[in-house]
């Protein structure tokens, strides 16, 4: 479902309205002690917890510097809220460094973290720039169950090529086309398996999947507390075909040089151990992403 935002920009008569696809179960939108001076920023976030978790990071930190903050949060995946960035529809949204170099540069070949923030920083379209990254990692990774690698003897991704029985890959349906799901598997490693779409970004729907031996290999961020918790195993990417996928702002050129200061601290202390520990209060504490968010702020003292 789309629905019509109205953004005023500060000490603008002018009216700009833009559709979002987007359905937000996260704090609605609320206002900070925001000046004429400082601008209306709109935050987005994926349709992805991890995602809610850093994006409400953001949106109260700047609300806490005095910046009015309109969220649009659990807007889908990169193929459908990138266009509306673009067009200008959000000003600040929570991305990963390789899969975004990778939506503008499908044949990419850098995959160490250096070169591809690097490489980045040079394929973002006029209007759009990426802050500083953080520390912490949401990388893709393929996963599959302890007992599939014990009997394979799995610990890489090129040991897939020792299975003899048929495989099918799970994940969103988006990632049936993206670099690293099954073509580039086959084109990477030389291993073909079959795919089944299953759209909850490697939630409890993909995990439980594997564990019935309905799919037997799975794309799962590797932030995600269920890989620990249901005793999964990441398959090492000994070919480089994931991308260094490192957190990192995507703003508009309506985030000031005293916002952009705001989201870089923000980055400069988000750690892996953080992140993971973010994500775990929401997956199996059920928290909710802005009162994680508050006390992450509170305890690097950023309230």
């Amino acid at each position: 479902m789309f629905r019509r935002t109205m953004i005023m920009a500060a000490g603008l008569a002018v009216v700009a309205t833009f559709s979002l696809s987007a359905c937000s179960s996260s704090t609605p939108s609320s206002s900070g002690s925001g000046t004429d001076s400082k601008p209306t920023l709109v935050i987005g976030s994926q349709a992805y917890y991890s995602s809610d978790i850093i994006a409400e990071v953001y949106a109260q930190a700047l609300e806490n510097a005095g910046y009015t903050v309109d969220r649009q949060f659990d807007i889908g995946q990169r193929e459908v809220y990138l266009p509306e960035i673009q067009s200008g529809g959000i000003d600040v949204f929570p991305e990963y460094t390789g899969p975004l170099l990778q939506y503008w540069q499908p044949d990419a070949t850098v995959t160490l973290d250096a070169d591809v923030y690097s490489a980045l920083k040079a394929a973002v379209p006029d209007g759009l720039r990426i802050l500083d990254e953080a520390p912490a990692t949401d990388q893709d990774s393929y996963v599959v169950t302890q007992d599939f690698a014990n009997k394979w003897g799995l610990t890489t991704i090129d040991d897939l090529s020792k299975v003899t029985d048929p495989m099918t890959m799970g994940a969103n349906a988006e990632a049936q086309t993206r670099p690293n799901g099954p073509d580039g598997l086959l084109k990477t490693y030389g291993v073909s398996v079959g795919f089944t779409p299953i759209q909850d970004g490697g939630g409890p729907l993909t995990v439980k999947a594997l564990q019935d031996n309905q799919i037997q290999l799975a794309i799962i961020y590797t932030s995600d507390p269920s890989i620990a918790a249901d005793n999964l195993v990441t398959l090492t990417d000994d070919k480089g075909l994931f991308l260094s996928s490192h957190v990192v702002p995507l703003v508009s050129d309506k985030v000031d040089d005293t916002a952009a200061a705001v989201l870089n601290k923000i980055d400069a202390l988000l750690t892996p151990d953080a992140l993971i520990a973010m994500n775990a209060r929401s997956v199996n504490d059920q928290v909710p992403a802005s009162t994680i968010a508050r006390d992450w702020l509170a305890d690097n003292n950023l309230n």
